[in-house]
């Protein structure tokens, strides 16, 4: 069933799971993603970014819709770091029931006007939108892009933005970064921001950069708040390394899609699985259907 994502993070937030947002650049990366949460009976929330979609055209949204549409579990279509008005209003035109306006590198009264005018426009339309406070890292080559250096969300700063704008929530920088750390880089979480965030805010804390971070900081993360972590690098490099071991077999005949694509989505379904347990994700489906129920609507 396809739901907006307000009602998708409301409901991790009153039951202290987090939604996992796949970034899913390609058709056979989201059917992966869509069926690992079907098989552990999660929620999903398929995360795309501008670049991705001007990659695979707006027809992939309906190809997205009509699998929403038939699946039981809560699907929600979300824009991944808009970086303009105009991107927001486009993608709320194809369907996506989610919207992100990232104008974190902007000075903060900047940031703001803008999050208002996509506030107001989007729930015209019943559409759900996040913003982002402080700034998400950069590790290297990834659509999300990022900064070389992090700028930490204020938590003050965080309370009076909410406020301001309406949003529906907010992403927070608390030291991560887009893709896969460097091995000499230990990532560390200020937690210690999340927690007093979390004290100031009452609408659901997102997480972005979420791939290859440690588990336990993971994990202690969600039991402080965080209701929605983005996952995009960890699943694409197994795909693309399960791809490149195919093609480098030495089997030159080895070409058709439904050959070459499949055993790369069996590894990609490995991770999403280890993603949603993490995130305590998993059997969560049944509280969507009692909040549905709740509100008189047929599940």
């Amino acid at each position: 069933m396809l739901i907006n994502g307000k009602e998708l993070l409301e409901v991790a937030q009153k039951h202290h799971f987090a939604v996992p947002a796949f970034n899913a650049g390609s058709g056979q990366l989201f059917n992966a993603t869509l069926e690992s949460c079907e098989k552990l009976n999660a929620p999903l929330m398929m995360a795309i970014h501008p670049d991705e979609l001007a990659f695979l055209t707006d027809s992939f949204i309906g190809q997205v819709k009509a699998a929403a549409n038939k699946t039981t579990i809560p699907v929600c279509i979300h824009l991944d770091h808009g970086a303009s008005f105009e991107q927001v209003m486009k993608a709320i035109r194809l369907g996506f029931t989610s919207v992100m306006i990232d104008a974190s590198h902007l000075p903060f009264e900047e940031n703001i006007e803008i999050t208002q005018k996509v506030v107001e426009a989007a729930h015209a339309a019943g559409v759900a939108v996040e913003a982002e406070l402080g700034t998400i890292g950069d590790t290297g080559n990834t659509v999300e892009g990022g900064v070389s250096e992090v700028v930490y969300t204020d938590p003050e700063t965080a309370k009076e933005f909410v406020e301001r704008t309406g949003v529906d929530s907010l992403a927070i920088a608390i030291g991560t970064a887009h893709g896969i750390y460097p091995k000499n880089v230990d990532p560390k979480l200020r937690l210690d921001i999340l927690e007093e965030t979390a004290k100031r805010v009452d609408i659901p804390l997102v997480l972005h950069g979420g791939s290859s971070n440690p588990d336990q900081e993971l994990v202690r993360s969600v039991e402080m708040g965080i209701c929605k972590i983005n996952i995009s690098s960890d699943i694409k490099i197994v795909f693309a390394n399960k791809l490149r071991e195919i093609l480098n077999s030495g089997n030159n005949e080895i070409r058709e899609p439904n050959v070459l694509f499949p055993p790369c989505m069996e590894e990609t379904k490995k991770v999403a699985e280890q993603k949603i347990k993490l995130f305590k994700a998993e059997n969560t489906v049944p509280f969507y259907q009692s909040e549905a129920a709740i509100k008189g609507v047929l599940v």
